[in-house]
């Protein structure tokens, strides 16, 4: 623990886009208790830009999108505190996750941050199985031991050397998708964003590749994570992540192949 006796600050960190419909509620589990809110937008043309600044005059525009890792990275240089939070504008803070993020900051441990147990909402209920909870994410760091990898897609924080993880009590409420054409919506963004990060890095693949990793991700889901425990939204959730992993890796094969002839 510092020896410091001066206050050790928190900012939550969001980068969105168009969130109007989610960004109140996950705003408002944030009220009251961070020293500050940041918030990157990417470009809106709804009305998140007014909601967030109901609850913080910390609200920045960066539209060049170069990817979620670099986006975040320009988020955070924005942030002044000492740790800064990281939070989805689909996701709610409970109070339990919220008393642990304080005791934390307050007991404020030398090199050690801190990943939270995310639990999603899907199609009608909470995920408790299918490889999705528990869900570990690396949300809270002190500003100056982390940072976001360049990734374009399923981007992570890169602790400095010697920081050291623990776990937070309280779960992180995720709503992660309003109907089925969100999911798909939502998915083929980012299975192209992983085809284009797989391509960027000289990558290739084959049709039966990519069969064989959505048979392998159903397989995964569905039996291995007991998917079949979480009912007929955790079989849904199988098929359609085989589904998505498929387009990944198809996407990335096409390609390859040869361009229209003029």
């Amino acid at each position: 623990m510092t020896s410091s006796t001066q206050k050790v600050t928190l900012s939550a960190a969001l980068i969105v886009k168009n969130e109007s419909k989610n960004l109140k509620a996950c705003l408002n589990s944030l009220a009251g208790w961070v020293d500050d809110i940041v918030i990157l937008d990417s470009g809106s043309n709804d009305d998140t830009q007014a909601i967030a600044e109901k609850y913080t005059e910390h609200f920045y525009l960066k539209s060049d999108w170069q990817g979620f890792g670099l986006q975040r990275q320009a988020a955070q240089e924005y942030v002044t505190t000492d740790y800064v939070f990281w939070i989805d504008a689909d996701e709610v803070v409970t109070e339990e996750l919220k008393n642990s993020i304080l005791k934390a900051v307050t007991n404020n441990k030398d090199n050690t941050a801190y990943k939270i147990n995310r639990k999603s909402w899907v199609f009608g209920r909470f995920i408790e199985h299918s490889g999705w909870y528990p869900d570990h994410v690396t949300r809270l760091y002190k500003v100056n031991e982390g940072t976001y990898s360049d990734d374009l897609v399923h981007e992570k924080v890169l602790l400095t050397e010697g920081v050291k993880l623990e776990a937070l009590k309280g779960d992180l409420t995720h709503y992660t998708y309003d109907d089925l054409h969100h999911y798909l919506v939502k998915s083929a963004s980012y299975a192209k964003l992983s085809a284009d990060q797989k391509e960027k890095r000289g990558k290739k693949t084959s049709l039966s590749n990519a069969s064989l990793h959505a048979f392998a991700c159903f397989v995964k889901m569905y039996l291995i994570k007991r998917g079949f425990l979480d009912g007929k939204q955790g079989f849904l959730l199988a098929v359609l992540s085989a589904h998505s992993t498929f387009v990944k890796y198809a996407d990335l094969w096409i390609r390859s192949q040869p361009k229209r002839p003029s």
